[in-house]
């Protein structure tokens, strides 16, 4: 390419720009500048001056210039970017026409980019939605780079938008729920500010076998918390994203009303009724219609999935109301145990109310004392172990100067053991509340606390209580089935051979129910001839239980990484099953800290569907990347 044409480009390049960004100005200044690629065109500032960025400069700096002539910036960089070593442009401007531009389009924010970042900010910060009309707040957001015209809405339009945003992502839940083969549930009621809402939230497995879960309600109640109230909210919450059929169970806590809510609203089982029809010989009785429908007209006309009540919660019973009362009935750990509760309690009341004491118990124990509280899961335990960190010669001289009694050898040397005991039970419960812990945890985890408190002296009441307490658990096909299909688990934390087999020709069976249709009654035939077929005859040779019994077989030979799954289709749709229910209903109790935060005392106006919107898109991380939204 020719000198002549290669400026018969630039110019023609030229006056396209200066077209589309209204511009008109003499480039040569910018085209033939060396260190022209350390600026960025921002806006036209007037007639004679543009505005350009620094690239160098820190939050890149706005810099005004000549449209003629660079020596304002030359001179920032000689003053301000002295110690950096500077290059020239590379590319030549006659070889490459795109290098000879400089960049006058706008490089901002779009309007929708700009909303969806400030929704971000307030949605996961759980800020006001009246920021948006906060002076100050609109002043940090107009630094920020946006395309011409680009403005930040006011409350009322912001509003709208979010509304928007959550239909798409109620939207987008029910189609991917939609997908999914199996769900379980975990609900519960809050009570704040007199009000109580039902939350709702939801947990899959895709197939990648990533966990997933989402908020689906938290909605305003309104009367007594009945049973029957209660299974009409869950079946309206569940038949409104479309979960009939899909739900493996719902976890709760073991409050009295969940528990009768799921005991009298279980679907009928069919098979076992026809079954026993066919084994009667008894005359048919008849009933009074109009009896009959008076009848069920009090009863719940609705069905409910099966219960799970929440380990961590049945565990905290253990750990407080079972141990208590044992403590209470013995004659030898009554006083001690009453003596030194109360002096514990004496010491966190005075710690708690006192800004003095605060400070004295500070300065001793380098830092706060833990108070207990009856809905947080181990904080008595936590709160005493905090205790018996400080020495009891220090311990004893901070009572003094509190004016409360102090604690005798006998009463420090309990609180140790108490700690000492309990402790593999606040470990149990904290795996079991975590938030990557499905179902396949539960067995191993009490079968495991189980052996450890055998160990423990004094810990006879807490076995029996686990006993007592997991009776329907620790024998349940669907715990034995979670753990069994999980390859980091399989058959490795069963002891007792019997108990292996049994476990083993379980997951046959399993396997052969999960089995396509197609492979049930699959058969193979011997070959033969048409003279053979008259003469011989054949039977049909069953395929199907050697093909479950040999992926079972190599399943359990094979490694312990999750994707191993993905060489068993049977055992993996078993898998997806059997572990999306969660061993706790920790869940929804998350979703509840988070309706703390939103409803606080100064919002104590919103409505009651704004702030389940707003918790909803809150939980479910609705502006955040789709990677930080799994579990």
């Amino acid at each position: 390419m020719t000198q002549a044409s290669a400026t018969a480009m630039v110019a023609r390049v030229s006056t396209i720009e200066n077209m589309e960004q209204g511009i008109e100005y003499d480039r040569a200044a910018f085209t033939t500048w060396k260190y022209r690629h350390y600026f960025e065109f921002d806006s036209l500032k007037s007639d004679k001056n543009i505005s350009v960025r620094c690239t160098l400069c820190i939050g890149r700096k706005l810099l005004s210039t000549s449209k003629n002539s660079t020596s304002n910036l030359s001179k920032h960089l000689a003053r301000c970017h002295k110690n950096v070593k500077l290059t020239e442009n590379p590319q030549d401007p006659l070889t490459d026409v795109t290098a000879v531009k400089l960049d006058v389009r706008a490089t901002g924010l779009s309007a929708a980019e700009l909303k969806k970042l400030v929704a971000a900010y307030i949605v996961e910060d759980m800020l006001p939605i009246s920021t948006v009309d906060s002076e100050s707040f609109r002043r940090i957001v107009e630094k920020i780079p946006t395309k011409s015209g680009v403005k930040l809405p006011q409350r009322k339009s912001f509003v709208g938008y979010l509304e928007r945003e959550y239909d798409k992502m109620n939207s987008n839940l029910k189609a991917t729920l939609e997908e999914a083969e199996f769900v379980s549930t975990t609900a519960d009621i809050w009570t704040v500010n007199n009000k109580s809402f039902m939350g709702v939230t939801v947990h899959w497995i895709n197939s990648t076998l990533q966990h997933n879960k989402a908020a689906l309600a938290c909605k305003r109640i309104r009367g007594s918390h009945t049973y029957d109230v209660i299974g009409a909210e869950i079946e309206e919450i569940h038949s409104s994203y479309g979960l009939q059929g899909k739900v493996v169970a719902t976890v709760t806590d073991n409050a009295s009303n969940f528990a009768k809510a799921f005991r009298v609203c279980q679907p009928c089982h069919l098979e076992s009724e026809s079954e026993n029809e066919e084994g009667d010989d008894e005359e048919p009785t008849f009933t009074d219609v109009i009896e009959a429908l008076s009848a069920a007209s009090g009863d719940a006309q609705f069905s409910l999935p099966p219960h799970y009540r929440c380990a961590s919660h049945t565990i905290n019973l253990i750990s407080t109301s079972d141990v208590d009362k044992h403590l209470n009935s013995c004659a030898d750990t009554k006083a001690v145990y009453r003596s030194s509760i109360a002096k514990c309690s004496a010491l966190w009341t005075k710690a708690s109310r006192s800004t003095l004491a605060s400070e004295q118990v500070e300065e001793v124990s380098r830092r706060k004392l833990m108070v207990p509280t009856s809905t947080r899961w181990n904080s008595l335990y936590e709160a005493i172990s905090r205790i018996i960190t400080i020495p009891l010669n220090e311990l004893n001289p901070l009572c003094v100067k509190l004016g409360i009694k102090c604690l005798n050898e006998r009463e420090y040397q309990f609180l140790k053991e108490y700690c000492t005991v309990m402790k593999p039970l606040t470990v149990a419960l904290d795996i079991l509340q975590g938030d990557e812990c499905t179902y396949r945890a539960l067995l191993p985890t009490l079968t495991s606390l189980i052996k450890i408190i055998l160990f423990l002296v004094a810990s006879y009441c807490m076995l029996q209580a686990i006993k007592t307490r997991f009776d329907a658990v620790l024998d349940s096909q669907e715990g034995l089935l979670a753990a069994a299909t999980c390859p980091k688990f399989k058959l490795r934390w069963l002891r007792d051979e019997r108990r292996r087999e049994y476990v083993k020709e379980l997951l046959i069976t399993e396997c052969r129910k999960a089995a396509p249709a197609t492979e049930n009654t699959n058969v193979s035939q011997i070959p033969a001839s048409p003279a053979e077929m008259d003469f011989f005859e054949f039977q049909n040779q069953p395929t199907e239980s050697f093909s479950a019994e040999k992926e079972i077989t190599d399943f359990l030979r094979s490694g312990y990484e999750l994707e191993i799954l993905n060489q068993f289709p049977n055992l993996k749709k078993m898998y997806m099953k059997y572990n999306s229910p969660t061993p706790s209903s920790a869940p929804v109790e998350r979703l509840f800290s988070l309706g703390g935060l939103v409803l606080s005392p100064k919002r104590n106006r919103m409505s009651d569907r704004r702030f389940e919107k707003l918790l909803l898109m809150r939980y479910n991380h609705c502006f955040s990347p789709k990677e930080n939204n799994k579990t």
